[in-house]
């Protein structure tokens, strides 16, 4: 019986020798323009597949946590959405004021303590460089979701995803907000 061809872009299995494995997320000065193209062509590709099978069990027995220092209904439940399409579980800290921070808890003591539980920690913190500070003391890939008035890099991609898919390229374009 013949194998079925594999998409060299999608990571099926934990593939250690990615690029990208066990790294932050943390600004998109740290993409260059061939990281660019290789995110969005999974990111289409994945897109694809959703739309055609609905779920799949990529992260099967992967822990994200949602670490969210403030309110946001669309960020927070994108990556849940995300991670729960790909077969992956969600621990969502949306409400701190009832975590142990309210008692005191340093953001260094939250990550630690949440990268015993989760393969990647998701945070959105009102303080510029919040997440870069977490990644120091996670252990674990993190991934900012917006730190206060400076970067917020998941809607950056998502935002130029929408305009390649849209429009077809990203060259030689004029975007403003």
């Amino acid at each position: 019986m013949p194998s079925k061809p594999k998409n060299p872009r999608l990571p099926f299995g934990d593939q250690q020798t990615a690029a990208w494995y066990g790294k932050n997320i943390l600004s998109v000065k740290q993409f260059n323009r061939a990281d660019l193209d290789t995110i969005f062509s999974v990111a289409h590709d994945m897109r694809t597949m959703v739309e055609h099978v609905g779920t799949f069990d990529l992260l099967k027995g992967k822990i994200l946590a949602n670490l969210f220092y403030e309110p946001s209904t669309r960020t927070q439940a994108s990556f849940m959405a995300a991670m729960q399409r790909l077969g992956g579980a969600v621990v969502p800290i949306s409400e701190v004021r009832y975590s142990s921070v309210a008692k005191g808890e340093s953001l260094p003591d939250t990550v630690r303590t949440l990268a015993c539980y989760a393969d990647v920690i998701v945070i959105r913190h009102p303080e510029i460089g919040s997440a870069a500070l977490a990644a120091q003391y996670a252990g674990k890939p993190v991934i900012n979701a917006g730190d206060g008035p400076g970067e917020h890099p998941t809607q950056a991609l998502l935002d130029m995803f929408t305009i390649r898919e849209e429009l077809g390229r990203l060259d030689n374009l004029t975007v403003t907000m």
